[in-house]
């Protein structure tokens, strides 16, 4: 029984976890730390068209 119980608890925190991340993802936010100077992938994230 404490195993069920330990199971519904790590669903509901990994769950929440994801919601926060995609909340985040469409208000724009970001992980990072905003240094793109020594970031290596920086080029991955801010994609800019110049066309």
């Amino acid at each position: 029984m404490a195993t069920f119980i330990i199971a519904i608890i790590l669903i509901a925190l990994i769950t929440g976890v994801i919601f926060k991340l995609v909340k985040d993802k469409k208000n724009g936010k970001s992980s990072c730390g905003c240094n793109c100077g020594c970031c290596p992938n920086s080029s991955l994230c801010h994609t800019h068209k110049n066309k």
